[in-house]
């Protein structure tokens, strides 16, 4: 439990050097396991007053309807303000198409809603819940990782961060995204939503779920993204991440409680992300999306 005391007193510093550093942040809330823990750091950082900066969720239209309804209970809950960017806009505007096919998936059509949404609110960061240990692509950000006028990212030109000093000064059009939990696992998640008694989407929890096979993973059904020839089967699965329907599988698990799932973690020798179908496109996938703005 003392490294989680570590771990929360780096994330609380480096919170609020973003609410420090910079003007106009936003955290980035889906309404998953890793956001809703950066909320309540959130909430910790700035107690016994409000959260200073707004959430901004990037909502896909394919979202898990149990998760969206917690992101609204939590918002209530912290009385936090909520802002909602929706790629069905950015597609009714003709700024990205709609992808079809077996493989098709909103996830990566998100960057497109995202920056414009962080060119319209005019915001300088953007605090989000990435680790280094979900994806090699993510091992190479920095805490304070600065995107380009265009939202891009640059590996080879990110600052160095020498003894915990985070140095937030961009130039006009850039932003940054920042990551107060890139030195957490997934383990330390858990072990941290067991100790703080955090409330979670019920999907991240075993249940009951019609799902279908699809490139060695359990795909969820969903209006958005079956085709005929899908074998739809009942299993008892949960999910250990949580994202867009149509690239987020499930596994088969009989852990209903946080316990069980750590338990569960303990014991596995896959990372969350190899759930993801769309990591799975090419071997660089997550850093191809990330160079052009993803999060």
């Amino acid at each position: 439990m003392n490294i989680l005391k570590q771990l929360e007193e780096e994330a609380i510093y480096i919170i609020r050097e973003v609410a420090g550093q910079f003007n106009q942040p936003a955290l980035l809330f889906s309404g998953g396991k890793d956001s809703i823990v950066l909320l309540h750091l959130c909430a910790k950082a700035f107690y016994p007053g409000k959260i200073p900066f707004p959430l901004l969720h990037i909502d896909t239209g394919h979202n898990f309807q149990e998760t969206l309804n917690h992101r609204d209970y939590l918002v209530e809950k912290y009385n936090a303000r909520l802002i909602i960017g929706l790629v069905q806009d950015s597609i009714d505007q003709g700024k990205v198409q709609e992808e079809t096919g077996k493989f098709s998936s909103r996830n990566g059509l998100q960057t497109t809603t995202l920056l414009d949404t962080i060119e319209e609110l005019k915001l300088d960061a953007c605090i989000g819940g990435a680790r280094r240990d979900e994806e090699k692509a993510r091992a190479k950000e920095r805490i304070f990782s600065v995107r380009d006028d265009f939202g891009q990212w640059n590996e080879k030109l990110q600052r160095p961060e020498l003894f915990d000093i985070l140095n937030g000064r961009i130039h006009t059009g850039e932003n940054v995204r920042a990551f107060p939990i890139s030195n957490w696992t997934e383990l330390d998640v858990w072990e941290y939503i067991k100790q703080e008694n955090l409330e979670l989407p019920n999907i991240y929890f075993a249940h009951k779920r019609e799902i279908y096979p699809r490139e060695g993973q359990w795909m969820p059904r969903c209006e958005f993204h079956n085709i005929p020839e899908d074998v739809i089967q009942e299993k008892t699965v949960r999910f250990r991440t949580v994202g867009d329907m149509s690239c987020t599988a499930a596994v088969v698990s009989n852990a209903s409680t946080v316990e069980e799932i750590i338990h569960e973690i303990k014991a596995s020798a896959f990372s969350e992300r190899g759930a993801r179908m769309d990591d799975k496109r090419s071997e660089g996938a997550m850093e191809e999306r990330k160079k052009v703005g993803y999060f």
